[in-house]
């Protein structure tokens, strides 16, 4: 089983959320979806990372936007750094993933695809009304499920869960339960991780 815990604020997380799914179809493992705010992992245990937004290397940020054109390139995803609103409150958009549950695959692609390719600010209302249309989500039910309190303490509570776990940003992903892996560079690592436990069930 792969838990796959994931913020769309993250174009780190874009790539791995894409490629992880056909893996884990290829080896067949489950993989368990958990929306989690990478923001209050970083005021609880990570905070250097605001410190590095603010005076970032000038020739590790350079490099870093070749690094994300290239694992772009090879995921064949658009991903650009979006130019009007970085970082965004991603909020909203995590609690809808709550809400769907199951059914959160289709709206957490598009939140991605609208996000990380078309620079549409997914805190507003407006952007995630049109998401909904586009994926076949009726928008005033979804704007009346995201302010449950369940589900805003749910989306608390799996943020809390991977930081006691162990992580400290997003994705963090774990293969049956306590193997912990960090980032998209990780999948080749996760392979070997399914492939050894595939065969030890064998």
């Amino acid at each position: 089983m792969i838990e796959f815990f994931f913020d769309c604020s993250s174009p780190w997380t874009y790539l791995a959320f894409h490629n992880i799914q056909p893996l884990a179809k290829e080896l067949g493992a489950e993989i368990v979806w958990r929306p989690i705010l990478v923001g209050g992992i970083f005021n609880t245990v990570n905070p250097s990372v605001y410190a590095q937004r603010e005076t970032p290397v000038p020739l590790k940020a350079r490099y870093m936007k070749k690094d994300l054109a290239d694992w772009a390139r090879s995921a064949g995803l658009s991903i650009k750094m979006p130019p009007t609103v970085f970082p965004v409150n991603s909020v909203k958009a995590m609690r809808g993933c709550i809400w769907l549950g199951k059914d959160m695959l289709p709206f957490a692609t598009s939140v991605f695809e609208a996000y990380w390719g078309g620079d549409k600010d997914i805190s507003q209302d407006a952007v995630l009304a049109e998401i909904c249309s586009k994926v076949g989500i009726d928008a005033p039910k979804f704007f009346a499920g995201i302010s449950e309190q369940g589900i805003k303490d749910q989306l608390k509570a799996n943020t809390e869960e991977v930081v006691a776990r162990g992580g400290f940003g997003s994705p963090t992903i774990f293969v049956n339960k306590t193997d912990m892996y960090f980032g998209n560079d990780r999948l080749p690592l996760i392979r070997e991780a399914l492939a050894r436990a595939k065969a030890s069930a064998a």
